[in-house]
């Protein structure tokens, strides 16, 4: 974790003729670009992954029917046709899974005290939205600083909510209606606005490693699939 921290802070140092008193915020911003960037592979895999469950989505379909009362040997043939056409169902959760010490870095070592002098514009970067509230209200300095990222953020989630939607449309129509599907297929799409609830809660500076991670999450997705 020192480390990692280390590396924030020399970014820092080397973009400071660049950004000044935003710095560090930048530096975040750059930090997480590069965690992402050593995690693309493992993306491009998961791309792979998820073409592949999308086109032997009609012989999974054609299983279910076929051994719906046979839950051992559904479960058998599910595992085979994975393992014939090399596809993991877990392959998708790798870039997650790998970014959450990244994260869990800028949410504990850059908040509060530790962020003291560091600020993105107005906005303290150890602070949250609800000092923001307090500090000037919703058009305060640092209330537009927030404001500006939640409508940058509304923004990246509009167009994720709409591709997941379409997304999810195509993949029903590869598979046979059950239970809850048509609620799964509605929710689904709306989680792409659960960033701009984290980013009110969490410090600023760990919402600059969430708003540029899921941008690049979405700028990425749309190019690999």
């Amino acid at each position: 974790m020192s480390v990692f921290a280390s590396l924030v802070e020399h970014l820092a140092d080397l973009l400071q003729p660049l950004f000044a008193t935003a710095a560090t915020a930048a530096a975040i911003v750059l930090f997480t670009a590069l965690v992402r960037l050593a995690i693309h592979p493992l993306a491009r895999a998961a791309a792979r992954g998820q073409k592949a469950r999308t086109r032997i989505a009609p012989q999974l379909a054609e299983l279910r029917r076929k051994h719906a009362k046979n839950p051992e040997r559904l479960r058998k043939e599910v595992g085979a046709l994975h393992a014939r056409e090399n596809v993991s169902p877990f392959s998708g959760m790798l870039p997650s899974l790998l970014q959450l010490p990244a994260f869990l870095l800028m949410y504990h070592l850059f908040a509060g005290d530790r962020m003291a002098g560091h600020s993105l514009f107005a906005a303290p970067l150890g602070d949250r939205w609800t000092d923001a509230l307090a500090d000037g209200g919703p058009f305060g300095p640092a209330g537009l600083v927030y404001l500006a990222l939640f409508v940058f953020v509304a923004v990246v989630a509009a167009y994720s909510h709409r591709r997941t939607k379409r997304q999810m449309a195509d993949t029903a129509a590869l598979l046979p209606e059950g239970p809850g599907a048509g609620a799964l297929a509605k929710v689904m799409p709306l989680f792409a606005y659960g960033t701009l609830v984290t980013v009110a809660v969490v410090p600023l500076a760990a919402a600059l490693y969430i708003v540029t991670s899921t941008t690049w999450t979405v700028v990425e997705r749309a190019v690999l699939l």
